[in-house]
């Protein structure tokens, strides 16, 4: 099996799909999205080996130093899987984007680094 970055990312344009709702409305479906969450995360669990979790703000760090910046970035999960395929098709339909207003779920492999065993 292969170790696999999601990350959940939503940009300010996809928020505003909530724009329209009441607060009790934003409230109902924060409810029925985490409910569904935790049962993606239950029905999974043999492949979850890291819920991860919301990401808050970040800091970019360079030659030029730290800097404040703004990314697409909301939250992240680690999976196992046989395949970058069988590994993104766990997200299908996901709660990130299917109840809340997340733009999609990006799928990436993480890779051994050369020399170090894993």
């Amino acid at each position: 099996m292969k170790t696999f970055l999601a990350v959940y990312v939503g940009t300010p344009a996809s928020m505003s799909k909530w724009d329209g709702l009441t607060d009790e409305q934003k409230l109902e479906r924060q409810k029925s999205g985490i409910a569904a969450w935790h049962a993606w995360v239950e029905s999974h669990k043999d492949v979850v080996t890291e819920m991860g979790g919301p990401l808050g703000k970040t800091k970019s760090v360079g030659p030029s130093g730290i800097a404040d910046i703004r990314n697409a970035m909301s939250g992240f999960t680690i999976v196992k899987a046989e395949s970058h395929e069988a590994a993104a098709k766990l997200f299908e339909n996901h709660p990130h984007f299917s109840i809340f207003p997340g733009d999609a779920v990006e799928v990436m492999e993480i890779m051994p680094v050369p020399g170090v065993p894993r």
